[in-house]
């Protein structure tokens, strides 16, 4: 059976979980990484994608974040959000809204490493957008 650590998880707006979890799932902008207890300490940038987390009782929630960083203890873990919903409460109309704000910020973007920020959030936000159409 898996250790316990305890998981935040952030937003501006409220936080939307605390609680003692034996997994969770972030979409690090180096890659998907998986945090149990433990974990070495780290801290990351994470972008637009579906955070899974799996409670000490063995249920699974899942989160979309809109980009955001964690800090990552043995004890536990902090996610820290720009943004953030559970999947059950996303409405799709705001993806797209979201991607048409950042194609509307790209045509008047002037420096080059602007544009290509752009450019991967929109992709990240369309694949995202992609991946809760299938849910």
């Amino acid at each position: 059976m898996a250790d316990n650590f305890n998981f935040e998880l952030v937003s501006p707006e409220r936080l939307l979980l605390s609680q003692m979890v034996t997994e969770v799932v972030i979409p690090a902008t180096e890659g998907e990484m998986t945090v149990m207890a433990n974990h070495a300490p780290t801290m990351t940038t994470v972008k637009p994608g579906i955070v899974s987390v799996r409670s000490a009782s063995g249920s699974k929630q899942n989160y979309v974040v809109f980009g955001g960083f964690a800090d990552i203890l043995p004890t536990g873990c902090t996610l820290l959000a720009e943004s953030a919903v559970p999947v059950e409460e996303l409405n799709k109309d705001e993806l797209t809204r979201r991607i048409e704000a950042a194609k509307k910020e790209l045509e008047d973007a002037e420096h080059h490493e602007h544009k290509s920020k752009l450019e991967h959030f929109i992709m990240e936000l369309t694949h995202l957008r992609g991946v809760v159409q299938q849910d």
